[in-house]
């Protein structure tokens, strides 16, 4: 079957290809900009991709398109395939009917952590033993691919709560049926398809609604809304950690690196790995209780992660120049950040450079201004935030943020002013959920050259 992706480069529609493409279909696909790392892996994979939507790339007629959600009516080829009468679907429909059924689905759901505990977790199924296939939201660098088809009966989902696609508009994960459902957190997001919290738990309901009784939910228990979704119903056995709960972490060392594991206060495991932050280590957690449901013991577990590389644009050392180190973190809504900062925060224990934020306010929900009133407390852990907010962003992100941050219209007054800045024994985070314009490459070019100067 010739099968036509559209939106491939997306991180969840190329890891559709590519898990088409190892089931033995012909794929090709299209995007508006198609840009590495996913266009790169895809043209590994043999998978030819246009750039743009000209509907002479449907020709000759596939068998069937898969269309992603970020596409619309009035896309030429989302109405040439409804004019021609082509067969179309959704990603997630696909994949739940081809790849999904009768597979033991490991799905991790949350506002925040999904792409992180998604992959601790396969990565710990693969250490065990059981080859899982999987779809992850990101690289996982433990395995160079975001998606993976195997005949293991075990299959990893990162379960996205985003519409599924123009003509429908659940969440995705409603698909997925997992047996093994991770509810790793919930706060209101996405606020340019859900009008407010009320309307994300109702969708989170629904995904309860397909875990059978046989399953497990794994629920973080400091989260009040999940508390909300499981007052509407729940018939699947449930294992609570963090808050007030049966399981937790104690962290042995100030990054997080080092932590036991605690059923009842009673320690269970201990690990050491190189992730940094409580919140990865409360990933890990949840990430273990699942592994454990599919039979792999806990022990195993916490050794598996030991070995654990992360994953790509999560507190991503991007390199070092003139004594300053620059990282890249997808981070972009207001408790990430903090979070996220916190943990670069712990690494630094006892050294004396400063920690320097830098955001990228890029997401709908941030454009759209619903955060504005809690970004600035989320840059308090910095020593020293900047932010980038170009005219389109749609707020006054300067008056809302006031001292907490310098903010700059222009990317480029923006990199002379960090380069003004910065001094050895600095740490740069630099946090969106987009490429924010190479500026990583940008900042450590412009570091090099002032290095390179200073030399006698």
């Amino acid at each position: 079957m010739h099968i036509h992706v559209l939106g491939v480069c997306g991180t969840f529609m190329g890891g559709i290809a590519l898990l088409a493409r190892a089931a033995g279909h012909q794929v090709t696909g299209s995007d508006a900009h198609t840009y590495p790392p996913m266009s790169d892996l895809l043209a590994r994979e043999g998978i030819t991709v246009h750039e743009g939507y000209d509907p002479a790339q449907l020709n000759p007629v596939p068998d069937l398109v898969l269309i992603g959600n970020a596409l619309s009516r009035g896309n030429p080829c989302v109405e040439a395939v409804l004019d021609r009468q082509i067969p179309y679907d959704s990603g997630p429909a696909w994949l739940s009917r081809e790849i999904l059924q009768s597979r033991w689905v490991l799905a991790v759901a949350g506002t925040h952590g999904k792409t992180t505990t998604t992959s601790i977790l396969t990565w710990i199924l693969q250490e065990a033993g059981l080859n899982p296939g999987f779809l992850i939201g990101g690289e996982a660098r433990n395995f160079g691919v975001s998606a993976r088809l195997t005949d293991s009966p075990f299959f990893v989902i990162e379960a996205d709560e985003y519409d599924t696609a123009f003509f429908d508009k659940r969440s995705k994960f409603v698909h997925y049926h997992p047996r093994s459902l991770i509810l790793n957190n919930l706060e209101y997001d996405h606020a340019d398809i859900f009008p407010d919290l009320e309307a994300i738990i109702t969708q989170f309901h629904h995904l309860l609604r397909t875990v059978p009784g046989t399953g497990a939910i794994i629920m973080n228990a400091a989260a009040p809304a999940l508390k909300q979704v499981l007052e509407r119903g729940c018939w699947t056995p449930l294992q609570r950690f963090a808050g007030e709960s049966e399981w937790q972490v104690r962290l042995a060392t100030a990054d997080g690196c080092r932590f036991s594991v605690l059923e009842r206060g009673v320690e269970r495991g201990r690990v050491s790995w190189d992730m940094a932050g409580a919140f990865n280590a409360e990933n890990a957690l949840a990430a273990l209780l699942a592994a454990r449901h599919a039979g792999v013991p806990l022990a195993v577990g916490c050794a598996a992660l030991q070995r654990f590389q992360g994953v790509r644009r999560r507190l991503e050392l991007r390199g070092k120049a003139a004594g300053v180190a620059v990282y890249d973190d997808f981070a972009h809504h207001p408790t990430a950040i903090a979070a996220t900062i916190a943990a670069l925060r712990g690494r630094m224990a006892g050294e004396k450079g400063r920690l320097v934020a830098v955001l990228e306010p890029r997401s709908n929900t941030m454009k759209m201004g619903v955060h504005r009133q809690t970004l600035g407390q989320s840059l308090q852990g910095a020593d020293r935030a900047f932010v980038y907010a170009p005219a389109d962003v749609g707020w006054d992100v300067a008056t809302a943020l006031g001292s907490a941050a310098q903010v700059y219209a222009d990317m480029d007054a923006l990199l002379r002013a960090l380069e003004a800045e910065l001094r050895a024994g600095d740490q740069v985070l630099i946090m969106s959920n987009g490429a924010f314009g190479g500026i990583h490459g940008r900042l450590l070019e412009c570091l090099i050259r002032r290095d390179s100067s200073a030399e006698p």
